[in-house]
């Protein structure tokens, strides 16, 4: 079955279902996002993928095991000691960790500041040196096959790009644990006999399992998912974490996006978990950040299942990472300058075309401070990020990119749009455990 890329026109209209190359200066003042999908994905598929994130070849060169790239906790308790993987114990299912010679969160992850007068200012990027806290990272749904779980077949181009563009800048923060998976391809078919997401999780687990086995050294950690990634670690928490105390006080912060955390009306605890409760402050620790997100001009439709969960009696929880206490706050957007990825992240040429002389951006990543700002906001069944896009009359662009169809709202782009506000967050929060430890 073909792929089909759809790329942007060059109307101005803030609302179009092209998705297309996102421009920062020229006529086109939009950003949005190009995307490569099998033929027919959208109508077959949505319900599919959506489900999945409600529910669910080369040698990295590492001698093995260490910690010797981050500061080990002396005298702490290390879980699941000497737990055997034959799959995790192999670097070539590690997509970054930090003693990995081809460490693929590594390298070059600087940004270009574009500010709305069009003024562009370098943004070097400072990897944390021996960082005393982790960062274990599992990855959206980037495999379109119809094979139902993706294989580890060495291909891993968009697993690294996704990886790179989510979650390598936590570097400046963490060390990276990433790990590779056999996740629900997107155009998985529907089999009672094959359960594709139990398998997926399945792989997590064992990753995870043998993280803190072999290589967390007893340092506390943060868990960063995205759609089915973040379906996955809100298993994981559920079953791992939760009911076990000692592992939850080792727990900095959850960063579960873009798949729903159920609490009843008005609690921030008691749905999904028991005791891992919402983020409410960046001094809390042991809990969770999440969100779905959705334009202020394009709230979800009534069959989109992001924003809400199917439990009666429950809400989907949101925590807004611009302001975690309430109201609305201004978000700090990183994207990929690349055009190098299919599905997920795919960014923009920088100028469109038309532009005289436009200055160069060198950096794999640009900054967009102060376009967007974000407020959680309640409406019927939903609970939502609601993005608000200001634009301005200077030659940056007017307006950002990620829309799908009106009932994936803003998903794509759920990580990226608040990357500065996250990264800074597990940072407030690192320093917050460490002095109550």
């Amino acid at each position: 079955m073909p792929y089909i890329v759809w790329r942007a026109s060059t109307r101005r209209s803030l609302r179009s279902a092209t998705i297309g190359e996102p421009r920062l200066f020229g006529r086109d003042r939009r950003l949005p996002f190009a995307i490569v999908l099998v033929r027919r994905v959208v109508p077959v598929v949505l319900g599919t993928l959506l489900l999945a994130a409600a529910c669910s070849s080369s040698n990295g060169g590492a001698a093995g095991p260490t910690t010797s790239a981050a500061s080990r906790r002396g005298g702490a308790e290390i879980f699941f000691p000497g737990y055997k993987s034959d799959v995790y114990a192999s670097v070539e299912h590690w997509l970054c960790r930090p003693d990995l010679v081809r460490n693929r969160c590594g390298g070059d992850l600087d940004a270009t500041v574009v500010a709305a007068d069009g003024t562009l200012t370098p943004e070097p990027f400072v990897p944390a040196k021996r960082p005393a806290f982790d960062c274990f990272y599992v990855y959206p749904t980037v495999r379109l096959g119809a094979e139902g779980n993706a294989a580890f077949d060495g291909k891993y181009t968009e697993e690294t790009f996704t990886v790179r563009t989510q979650a390598a800048r936590f570097g400046k923060e963490c060390g990276i644990y990433a790990p590779l998976y056999r996740q629900r391809t997107l155009t998985a078919p529907s089999n009672a006999n094959v359960d594709y997401s139990g398998i997926a999780y399945a792989d997590v687990l064992d990753a995870f399992r043998y993280y803190l086995g072999h290589l967390n050294g007893g340092r506390p950690f943060v868990l960063i998912g995205h759609s089915q990634g973040a379906g996955h670690l809100r298993r994981l928490i559920a079953e791992e974490i939760d009911p076990n105390p000692k592992l939850r006080d080792r727990l900095i912060s959850g960063l579960l996006l873009g798949s729903a955390v159920g609490v009843p009306a008005g609690k921030d605890v008691g749905g999904s978990f028991k005791h891992v409760a919402a983020c409410r402050a960046s001094s809390n620790v042991g809990c969770v950040i999440t969100y779905s997100s959705f334009r202020s001009t394009s709230p979800p439709p009534a069959d989109s299942l992001f924003g809400r969960v199917r439990e009666p009696g429950q809400r989907a929880l949101c925590t807004n990472p611009a302001s975690l206490g309430g109201g609305s706050g201004p978000l700090v957007s990183y994207f990929d300058a690349r055009d190098t990825a299919q599905l997920i992240g795919r960014v923009f040429r920088v100028f469109a075309a038309g532009v005289a002389n436009p200055p160069a951006i060198s950096t794999p990543f640009v900054a967009l401070p102060g376009l967007v700002s974000s407020a959680c906001v309640d409406a019927g069944p939903f609970s939502y990020l609601q993005l608000t896009v200001h634009p301005d009359p200077g030659p940056r662009v007017d307006d950002i990119g990620g829309d799908l169809t009106a009932q994936w709202g803003m998903h794509l782009v759920d990580v990226n749009v608040a990357l500065g506000n996250l990264i800074d967050l597990v940072g407030r929060q690192a320093k917050a455990w460490r002095a109550a430890h």
